[in-house]
């Protein structure tokens, strides 16, 4: 499946072997703040007045802080890795399963097979691994989109889990023991987890990946432009491979740490993550880098839907509700992106048109004296 993006104004490409783009100058302070650049941010910051005058109570507190930032790390997690196979140009539609994989294969090794915590989750993000490897191939080697590809091995996935777990959940005291339910569960600082640490980390390291590598200019470039990438001499098919092995790498370690989390392995823990973590990563999108999916923006997302969902609970509103808001604000957002779009198009034909008057204008000075 095609992947439609804009080229950031703000970041050129410096690397040579990115296709040669006309790049527009660089972007105002003003446009910097601009409602369209950062717009999730306004939009935070309204949720957050909102419901702390709704709910002055329960909302605006250190435990309301620390319970958002905590139940959406695993979710955020997840989101953050679709960031860097979207930005290659590849759908990943088997995060949710190879979370669940690998989830469940932690949980089986520590109850049912009684190793040690560390062999456990290693073996588990090995074989996480593995399942990237397999998407990988099929969409490089064989060919096959990306879209069709993941969803047939997300399929797979699920029948594996279901056939390791008999569809019941595992439980076991090693799965409560402090040595592995403290990987996400251990106060850090204020009552903020492990957990959510890990999302903070993962995010950053994500966010230097992308800005900072050549690599990660690589790759927005094939997301940008797959053929024209190639004819440039970037290796497109290696790049989409390595995105979905680290989308794999990123979904395992979700999988670990839920089931720390949870300290139970849950058989069909990680599909309900799915479409939360593309809405998310889709809204990052409209952020910061306008069109470029990124790990910033995709962060506050994660906590700007979290938080508009605990709002609700905390007023009442009825369980429906979350999902109602999820789908107002993505599609508010991608609408807003949209119109920033355009007219960020029509500004740029506008001035070209003028420089081309100007440039007509001053031939025919030219050739009006030179007469």
């Amino acid at each position: 499946m095609s992947q439609t993006v804009t080229l950031d104004p703000g970041s050129p490409v410096e690397n040579p072997a990115v296709p040669d783009i006309e790049q527009p100058p660089r972007r105002s302070l003003t446009s910097k703040l601009s409602f369209g650049n950062i717009g999730a941010l306004y939009v935070f910051a309204i949720i957050i007045v909102v419901f702390s005058v709704w709910a002055p109570d329960t909302f605006p507190t250190w435990t309301t802080v620390r319970t958002i930032v905590n139940q959406n790390a695993i979710a955020g997690i997840i989101a953050l890795s679709l960031v860097i196979p979207l930005s290659a140009g590849a759908f990943d539609l088997s995060i949710g399963a190879i979370m669940g994989l690998a989830s469940i294969v932690c949980a089986w090794l520590l109850v049912k097979k009684g190793m040690p915590v560390v062999p456990s989750i290693l073996i588990s993000i090995l074989v996480g691994l593995l399942a990237g490897l397999i998407n990988g191939a099929l969409v490089v080697v064989v060919g096959i989109e990306s879209f069709i590809a993941t969803l047939a091995t997300g399929s797979l996935m699920t029948a594996a889990v279901s056939m390791i777990s008999d569809y019941t959940p595992i439980n076991g005291p090693k799965l409560s023991a402090p040595g592995f339910s403290n990987l996400a569960n251990a106060s850090v600082v204020g009552g903020i987890t492990t957990c959510a640490f890990m999302f903070l980390i993962v995010g950053l390291v994500l966010y230097v990946f992308q800005e900072y590598t050549a690599t990660g200019r690589r790759m927005f470039a094939t997301g940008f432009n797959l053929e024209a990438a190639r004819l440039t001499g970037i290796r497109t098919n290696r790049l989409r491979f390595v995105g979905l092995m680290v989308s794999a790498l990123v979904a395992s370690i979700a999988g670990v740490l839920i089931t720390a989390q949870m300290q139970v392995g849950q058989p069909d823990v990680g599909n309900p993550y799915l479409l939360n973590a593309f809405a998310a990563v889709f809204l990052g999108a409209t952020q910061f880098r306008s069109g470029r999916f990124n790990a910033a923006g995709t962060l506050v997302a994660v906590l700007l839907l979290g938080t508009g969902k605990t709002g609700l609970i905390l007023v009442g509103a009825q369980p429906w509700g979350g999902d109602m808001f999820v789908g107002v604000v993505l599609i508010g957002a991608l609408a807003l992106a949209a119109y920033e779009r355009v007219r960020g198009q029509r500004r740029l034909l506008a001035a070209r048109r003028r420089a081309s008057k100007r440039r007509r204008g001053s031939t025919s000075q030219g050739s009006a004296a030179a007469g």
